[in-house]
This record gives C-alpha cells, structure tokens and sequence, in this order.
C-alpha cells in the first residue's frame, strides 16, 4: 500500500527558506515489489540502478528493516526506528528486505534552511542514517503534514516547513542524545556540574573546584561538558552570569560596579564589555 501527495510551491513560499515538494507513506508486506507504482516522474527508480533527486528527502521507518546505499555511503542496514536523509544530487538506492517489508514515511523538501544546515556541518551525505527509535511524535509528525498537504489550505507550504524543521530537529537531536546517554555516569556528571554552576553564581566558584567535587580532570571535564551542551563550561558560567547580572539590572537598585563585582567579574570595565557583547547594548542602557 502507497500514498503520495506532490505539492507545488511559489516565489512567495521559497522566501520562507523551506518548500515542501512531496510527502507520502507506504506498508511494503513480505514478498511485495518494490518500489511500488503511483510515483511521479523523478521520483520512481529501479533499485538497481539507483537514482539522484534535486531535492532532500526525510526518511521514517518505524517498522522492518532494508539496505541502504549511496555515493557517500556503503551499504548499510536499515532498522526499525531509523530515519534517513537523502541529499540534492547525490545517487543513491534503498529497499525494504524481501522476506520483512517496511512500513515508511517520507518527504521531500528544497530551500536555504537545509543548505545553511549542510553548509555548517551538522548534516553531511556521509552520515544520511539517524537510529532515534520508534516515535510515536515523529509518526504523528508525518502524518499532519499529509494531511496538510491533502487539505492544501492557504499557506500550507509554511506549515509543512514548520513540520519538517520539526522532524530534523527531532532527529538531530533525539540520536544525539541517544548517544551521550550510553554512558549514565557522564550524564549524571553533567548535569549536577550544571546544577552546581548554577546555584554558585554569585560566589568565586572556578571550573577547576568543579572538576574536583567530581572527581575528575579538569581537561576530561571540559571535553565531556562541551560534548553534552555545546559550550565549555567557563562559557557556560560567565553566560548563565551575565542572564543574572541583566536580572540584577533589571530589577535591582545596585550598581553596575555592585553587580560586576557580586558576580565575580574581573572589573566592571570588563564585565560591560563582555554584557555588550552578549546582549548587543552596554549594561548602562537598562539604567
């Protein structure tokens, strides 16, 4: 069984930074060919051949397993639970195994968002395969943007690029997670250091007391930390310092030399420069 939906896009929608071109489900049973029919041309291949697209596709499957192939990538599994992404250009050739079948979601989209995405290295053809599991959200994720894409309502294209910036965030970040979360202890760890940063903003608490608290090296700890959060955590610590000094600001009578020295900054001097930086306006401008 195959459902597919293809959509056409404006000027108007290709400035929103993301259009949607196809979306669509199939349920391959043990023993049924593939692919199926009822593609439009561009998109029906012969497995063997493989074929290459002009735009990305989003792959879903929740259920069954299959191969998957491309000009950057070696054959590779395909599991229950796995998403994978099909980049503009690049051949490639995937099918469900014979004897399992696959149960599937796809759809395809162009725009500047995923080339940035691509651009900056967080996406790459050498790594098209996401193991994120089974989704209920990502399932449900699927199938508002088929319906969507059936209604076709005013300004749907935006909302089907809402769905799909959705599904790569969740993707992205689901796998991410998956990953760091094979090692308990680390994450524990993180997360009472964030704990700990956090509650100790107004004292002279280094990184390196930190480190020690936990029992670890201050090198091994900065490695792990930026690994879970994207910062190292003496950036971690002086931005959390200055979200509190712009509280302070706020909300306070105290000066701007009162709250560079409550929250440890070398020098008010310093800590303008560093508030300026962060929030675009010196700390005097709140006053």
């Amino acid at each position: 069984m195959q459902r597919s939906k293809y959509l056409l896009a404006n000027e108007r929608d290709a400035l929103w930074g993301l259009t949607v071109s196809t979306i669509g489900y199939e349920h391959i049973l043990p023993g049924e060919p593939y692919p199926t029919k009822g593609h439009a041309d561009g998109y029906y291949f012969d497995i063997s051949r493989g074929r290459t697209l002009s735009e990305y596709q989003l792959l879903y499957n929740p259920e069954g397993e299959g191969l998957f192939q491309s000009a950057s990538c070696p054959p590779v599994r395909i599991n229950p639970g796995d998403m994978f992404l099909l980049f503009p250009g690049e051949w490639h050739t995937y099918h469900p195994l014979p004897t399992v079948g696959w149960k599937s979601y796809w759809i395809g989209f162009r725009g500047r968002n995923m080339d940035d995405r691509v651009r900056a290295g967080f996406l790459s053809p050498q790594k098209p395969i996401y193991h994120v599991g089974y989704s209920s959200v990502i399932e449900t994720l699927y199938k508002r943007a088929y319906e969507a894409a059936l209604e076709e309502a005013a300004y749907s294209q935006q909302l089907m690029a809402g769905i799909v910036n959705h599904l790569i965030g969740m993707m992205y970040s689901l796998e991410r997670n998956i990953e760091l979360g094979r090692n308990q202890q680390h994450v524990d760890m993180i997360n009472r250091a964030r704990l700990r940063i956090r509650e100790s903003l107004e004292s002279s608490l280094t990184i390196q007391q930190v480190a020690t608290e936990l029992g670890v090296s201050y090198s091994n700890f900065r490695k792990l930390f930026k690994e879970h959060t994207g910062l190292s955590p003496a950036t971690y610590q002086q931005e959390l310092r200055l979200l509190r000094a712009k509280e302070l600001l706020s909300t306070t009578e105290l000066s701007i030399k009162e709250i560079a020295y409550r929250l440890n900054f070398e020098s008010p001097d310093y800590f303008s420069s560093k508030f300026k930086s962060k929030m675009g306006f010196k700390p005097s401008d709140l006053r």
